[in-house]
């Protein structure tokens, strides 16, 4: 796509695209979002018991009442779709769903009633943190997607070194 692109129109579009940004979100843009985004949301909270369920061997889950393929296919679609519907909107805004829901299971423990609305909020407000560094650290303003990455590396360098977590309470 990029060697395709316009080099003086679509390219930075998608340059800038890549490394995220929440400054072209509008009112408007937000109301497209929220249907898609908030059903996405809604499912996931809805079936998370499942998810801890779906976390063991199949033949346990299935003999536990659950369908394993078809309720995971389910949990990663619903998830899939909130993703791709701010993805398309924001950008690329890496890290977010690595570190955080891992820091999240690390406070809650595997089960998934507690880390998901954990991971769910914490992800929030690890953007919306990240975003108030890129645009107050420096005068103009630093796309999102490298403020989390540095902020995403650290914490996943911290989460690999096996230490306690005491940085992440």
């Amino acid at each position: 796509m990029k060697y395709a692109a316009d080099p003086l129109s679509q390219l930075p579009d998608i340059v800038f695209w890549t490394m995220g940004s929440l400054s072209s979100m509008t009112w408007e843009r937000l109301a497209a979002l929220l249907p898609l985004s908030l059903a996405s949301l809604a499912l996931v909270v809805v079936l998370r018991w499942r998810a801890t369920i779906l976390s063991l061997d199949e033949d346990v889950a299935g003999s536990l009442g659950l369908r394993p393929d078809v309720e995971r296919g389910l949990l990663a679609a619903a998830a899939a779709v909130g993703v791709a519907a701010v993805t398309a909107s924001c950008g690329v805004i890496a890290w977010v769903g690595l570190v955080v829901p891992q820091v999240a299971r690390a406070r809650a423990g595997a089960d998934g009633r507690a880390s998901i609305p954990l991971s769910m909020g914490g992800g929030a407000f690890f953007v919306l943190v990240a975003d108030g560094l890129a645009r107050s650290l420096f005068p103009g303003e630093l796309p999102l997607g490298i403020v989390t990455s540095l902020l995403g590396a650290m914490s996943f360098a911290i989460l690999l070194s096996g230490r306690d977590m005491e940085l992440m309470r």
